[in-house]
């Protein structure tokens, strides 16, 4: 696929990665431990997503753990030149969150991928309503560190609030981040508003809905269903291009286990929602501090 129709490309820090990317996560089995269901097919898919001309996937040492990095490696290493492959560490609470902890977590990460360096480490905040602090600070510090010694190309932040990405833009360069945030729910709105007002990559996770219920009722939803029909696209690639046309800065993550649900994903990238389904969706869904009316290209202006 050509980058146009993978939804063209974004800066991830020094990389320049297509919109459309791949998240690694549900290759692992149920509940994100232990081996995926058809290892066979997890394989195909994964070179199926290189084969398509994606260039950003987005793991974690702590899918299986170590599974799917184990899995990534198996597909695809050698790696192809310009994929970019992003990893998270927890800011836990535990001896894990720690800077040496989270040092070990880079370094563990690199290892079963079997990568001698990473486009971005992610520092994974457990509860975005916690203010930032010093250990926030020293945690942010640590991946600074990393950079500085070769081990990832740049810092990203994720699960976050507003104020945590101002404070760390105070203390390092920041290449992405990574919230919870599609159609139905928007609460990240001011720190996707932020990240395009700074030129900072903004991964949604959840992209569908949260696992489970909230992906279903989303992906059933009458107002969905009828701009899918309109359009002749499916649930699943209207909701996933409502998020590419929402802002520029918006770089998807979707996962899934099966190559026939990986070429659904990668349609979104070919449909254009016109002013008609913008306001349908915007009706629908405001998001927080919108009125009903609002669109996702006002919001992309920055209204």
């Amino acid at each position: 696929m050509t980058g146009n129709e993978l939804g063209g490309t974004f800066a991830l820090g020094r990389w320049c990665v297509h919109r459309a990317g791949y998240g690694a996560m549900q290759l692992a089995g149920d509940g994100v431990f232990g081996p995926p269901r058809d290892r066979a097919e997890a394989l195909r898919v994964l070179r199926a997503v290189v084969a398509a001309g994606i260039n950003h996937i987005d793991t974690a040492q702590y899918y299986g753990p170590g599974t799917v990095n184990e899995l990534i490696r198996e597909a695809l290493y050698p790696y192809p030149d310009g994929l970019a492959i992003v990893s998270k560490v927890a800011a836990r609470h535990d001896v894990g969150g720690t800077p040496d902890g989270l040092r070990q977590g880079i370094e563990d990460n690199l290892a079963t991928l079997g990568a001698g360096r990473l486009a971005a480490v992610n520092l994974r905040v457990l509860d975005p309503s916690e203010s930032p602090d010093g250990r926030f600070d020293a945690q942010l510090a640590a991946l600074v560190r990393a950079r500085a010694e070769g081990l990832i190309d740049g810092v990203g932040l994720s699960n976050i609030s507003r104020l945590h990405l101002l404070r760390a833009v105070d203390q390092a360069e920041i290449v992405c981040v990574q919230n919870l945030f599609n159609l139905a729910d928007q609460r990240s709105q001011d720190v996707l508003a932020e990240c395009a007002e700074r030129n900072i990559a903004f991964v949604p996770f959840c992209p569908l809905g949260l696992p489970g219920e909230g992906r279903r009722r989303l992906l059933a939803d009458p107002v969905l269903a009828a701009v899918a029909e309109r359009l002749g696209a499916t649930p699943v690639q209207v909701a996933l291009a409502w998020l590419l046309d929402l802002a520029p800065n918006i770089l998807l993550i979707p996962g899934t286990r099966t190559r026939a649900h990986l070429a659904e994903d990668l349609g979104a990238a070919s449909v254009r929602l016109d002013d008609a389904a913008r306001a349908a969706l915007g009706r629908h869904w405001p998001g927080p501090g919108r009125g009903a009316g609002t669109t996702a290209r006002s919001v992309q202006n920055g209204a």
